[in-house]
């Protein structure tokens, strides 16, 4: 197995092991719900802290229910890596293209010029 394949195949499972252990372990067990967002858990600790707080901006657009949060989130997730994945693809395909380009601009500079019939 080459090197990079060993990279790899142990961030392939670290990226396993950051999304099964918290499901393993228990944690947020405690909780209603226990793997909300970062935005709902602030909500609750600033209420807790002021309960008078009012919010200085409100959503554009309320989801009716947390599975369709859920959707539009996995939703911009995708195109965000599709949009990031074409860039790179884009990007390694134009330096593969100048790569070979410049080998065989070099490869015809350093060929033995040929002789043409009925040359002088």
């Amino acid at each position: 197995m080459s090197r990079n394949a060993k990279i790899n195949a142990l961030l392939l499972l670290a990226v396993a092991a950051l999304a099964v252990l918290p499901l393993v372990l228990g944690l947020g067990d405690h909780k209603e719900e226990p793997f909300a967002g970062a935005d709902a858990e602030a909500e609750t600790a600033i209420t807790e802290i002021e309960p008078d707080y009012e919010p200085w901006f409100s959503p554009l657009y309320e989801p009716p229910s947390g599975e369709i949060e859920s959707a539009l989130f996995a939703l911009q997730a995708a195109l965000g890596a599709g949009v990031l994945a074409y860039y790179f693809g884009l990007r390694r395909g134009r330096r593969q293209g100048e790569e070979r380009a410049s080998t065989a601009s070099t490869a015809a500079a350093t060929a033995a010029p040929r002789d043409t019939p009925g040359g002088d």
